[in-house]
């Protein structure tokens, strides 16, 4: 009797496993790249131009939560993209300089693993980090900052002022491309690997017997012909491609100039909402219906809805360990708040 129980038991697990491998040889056929666990070959994919030092990103998590970047003085890049969570605001409009809330009623994208993006905000029209970080600085109804008023008081600053001789030499200029682009080094380093980049990897068992059967509805779905590669999303797409959707009278974003819309990341997606450009679908299970009316012209399930959702479930990854820095005091000549 024992021979056929332990028979029985290497049988399932036989099954498991060869399941396990043709869901991911399936998952790797459509497109999806796992994070890779070498640090040597995750820093190949973040810093290919060799800009990242300890000095820099430093630095540069001391100005993304640096509130004096602002015209108010009173918010700073983890106002909207805040890190504990998941790198939004948990709002449907961004909310900036005077309490204004985004005019196209944009929601903020999250900036946890957005340098594996091809296109920065929802419009794609940044290609990098280091340049998206120019845009709500100086944007009216964001930060409202002047790139001389950054540069003021970050050089009125004796602490930033050493601090970027550190990082970048003695005869470094501390001018405004410099600033935001010391902010993307840090950004960079926002990276969050997850139990389905286990899986991806080789680990059979990351995932569970239900996660796996939701990755394969994902898959079966079409969902990858838009949330592939190594983000699950960041690049350039057509939307409302098989219908419309439902909420599109909710701002006034129509995309690009050819109407693509950057595909959101679905890695933290459970961390996220609300969902789409103007976030006006609060719960997951509803956004992954919209998905399939909006975008593949299907009616998805509820059974398949909760099979895709269990698997996006899986994507919550391992944050970066982040502490809240210490920033310097500000001088006589700091030029001070301005909330006009």
């Amino acid at each position: 009797m024992k021979s056929y129980k332990l028979l029985a038991t290497s049988l399932v697990a036989t099954s498991l496993l060869f399941g396990a491998t043709s869901t991911l040889d399936t998952a790797k056929k459509s497109g999806l790249v796992a994070i890779p666990e070498s640090k040597a070959d995750l820093s190949k994919l973040i810093d290919p131009d060799k800009t990242i030092t300890d000095e820099r990103v430093e630095l540069g998590k001391k100005l993304f939560f640096e509130p004096r970047l602002s015209k108010s003085g009173i918010i700073s890049c983890n106002t909207c993209h805040n890190l504990g969570l998941g790198g939004a605001d948990g709002v449907s409009a961004a909310v900036g300089h005077k309490w204004t809330a985004n005019p196209h009623h944009l929601n903020s994208p999250t900036v946890y693993n957005a340098v594996f993006f091809k296109a920065q905000f929802w419009d794609g029209r940044s290609p990098h980090l280091e340049d998206q970080a120019q845009g709500p600085m100086q944007a009216g109804p964001e930060m409202a900052s002047p790139k001389e008023l950054v540069e003021k008081r970050i050089n009125s600053i004796p602490e930033y002022v050493a601090e970027f001789q550190k990082a970048y030499g003695k005869d470094v200029k501390i001018d405004f491309e410099k600033i935001t682009a010391t902010i993307g080094i840090f950004e960079r380093t926002l990276v969050t690997p997850s139990r389905f980049d286990d899986f991806l990897n080789g680990k059979k068992d990351a995932l569970s017997v239900a996660e796996q059967k939701g990755l394969e509805t994902f898959i079966a779905k079409g969902c990858t012909s838009c949330h592939n590669g190594i983000a699950l999303g960041g690049t350039m797409q057509p939307f409302e491609l098989a219908g419309k959707y439902k909420f599109a009278d909710v701002g006034d974003f129509k995309g690009d100039a050819k109407g693509m819309v950057k595909t959101p990341t679905l890695r933290n997606i459970t961390e996220t909402a609300p969902y789409f450009h103007n976030g006006a679908i609060w719960n997951l299970s509803d956004a992954v219906k919209e998905m399939g009316s909006t975008q593949l012209g299907i009616k998805i399930t509820d059974a398949e809805t909760d099979e895709i959702v269990t698997f996006l479930k899986a994507l919550k990854g391992r944050k970066p360990e982040v502490t809240y820095p210490q920033l310097p005091e500000s001088t006589m000549t700091t030029p001070q708040p301005d909330f006009k």
